[in-house]
């Protein structure tokens, strides 16, 4: 559902080791880094972005690890491009953490686990993540977004596996 989708690395070391230690040890202090690898990236290939979309955690898996990964990237890029941050997206229900899965087992743990929350407020959102594997997560949250009212949907992540 999404129309274009660019990565700044690959899934490989040494990115995969600080991408864990960021997500899973809570080192924030990667962030800056990883938003300024995405800075040019956003600037070049999505001139016609109008909001920035992390995307969101389930709240009890928020609970759990303090933080999102994906909006903590997404303010630092939206502070450095001038694109504001815009969080309508959801994550309804809780699902199983998409690594090990199969492309078909990603798809149908994240069939229906999004919805828009509100009014759409943009036509061009850049979805915002961390690592992009099968890009189930950033397909279904397009779909959601294409059916809100968004015209086109993008997708930006740190590295792609």
């Amino acid at each position: 559902m999404f129309t274009r989708a660019f990565s700044a690395v690959n899934y490989a070391f040494p990115i995969d080791a600080a991408l864990k230690a960021f997500k899973f040890h809570g080192r924030l202090y990667y962030a800056p880094a990883f938003a300024s690898l995405l800075l040019p990236l956003l600037n070049s290939g999505f001139i016609d972005a109008d909001a920035l979309v992390p995307v969101p955690l389930h709240r009890w898996r928020h609970a759990r690890r303090g933080f999102n990964q994906a909006t903590e990237i997404c303010r630092i890029l939206a502070g450095q491009s001038g694109i504001p941050m815009y969080r309508p997206v959801s994550r309804i229900r809780p699902t199983r953490s998409q690594s090990g899965l199969t492309a078909a087992a990603r798809h149908s743990n994240l069939k229906n686990a999004f919805m828009v929350c509100e009014t759409l407020r943009c036509r061009h959102p850049v979805i915002i993540d961390d690592v992009m594997t099968t890009g189930e997560t950033c397909n279904q949250i397009a779909r959601v977004l294409i059916g809100a009212g968004a015209e086109s949907v993008g997708v930006l992540v740190i590295a792609r596996a």
